[in-house]
């Protein structure tokens, strides 16, 4: 399966990313390029996952991207299997942490970016939660804690047009940050120690000797 950098990708990226509770859901997806914004309203996305029809902007995307409507609902409504208590530890890792703060570079609330990564993090948790254990893309959505979620289509198509696969995807994200993590821990704590080796001779000459303690 190929990922194309075209208009739908923006939007399938989204189904791939993959706390307290939360009051709030999102409302919007905001699709978000310097001052561009469009919005594709998330009760779409529910119609088309329940109808297999799009409807509105919805329509015109997948029309664009040539995608069968039928298959992305298909996609919207594929449940993951993730254990609740597993998951909530794996994210309160270094290494979880490391890739939230990566999806929070292309997807935050919009009026609140600095809190891309709790966002995600309770998204997750109560997404997983409300599934008894799985996670649809609209059950994420639904549980995400802010009405409006936007989606960084510059830092959604660079990440595209890094992978040709799904199994590209998914090295990018659970790789590189361990690279970060493997960098970090062979890093030296401290100077390197002096060496007590005696002082190497010319060529020629009789080694050097260690000096005498005792003195002459």
């Amino acid at each position: 399966m190929r990922i194309r950098p075209n208009v739908l990708g923006v939007l399938l990226g989204l189904s791939l990313s993959t706390a307290a509770p939360s009051l709030q859901a999102a409302e919007q997806l905001v699709f978000v390029s310097g001052a561009f914004r469009r919005s594709i309203p998330v009760a779409d996305l529910d119609h088309l996952a329940a109808t297999g029809q799009a409807r509105g902007l919805l329509a015109d995307v997948l029309k664009i991207g040539r995608q069968n409507p039928e298959d992305v609902a298909r996609l919207l409504n594929q449940k993951i299997t993730l254990p609740l208590v597993l998951t909530s530890r794996l994210l309160s890792t270094r290494i979880g942490e490391a890739i939230l703060q990566r999806l929070a570079g292309i997807f935050a609330p919009l009026r609140a970016p600095g809190t891309g990564v709790p966002a995600l993090r309770s998204a997750l948790i109560i997404g997983i939660s409300n599934g008894n254990g799985t996670l649809t893309p609209t059950g994420f959505l639904r549980a995400y804690p802010a009405n409006e979620l936007a989606i960084n289509i510059p830092a959604l198509l660079s990440l595209v047009g890094k992978t040709n696969s799904i199994a590209d995807l998914v090295r990018f994200f659970s790789e590189s940050p361990l690279d970060g993590l493997r960098e970090g821990n062979e890093r030296p704590s401290g100077p390197p120690a002096p060496s007590t080796s005696p002082p190497a001779s010319a060529p020629g000459q009789p080694p050097a000797s260690a000096p005498d303690a005792k003195g002459s």
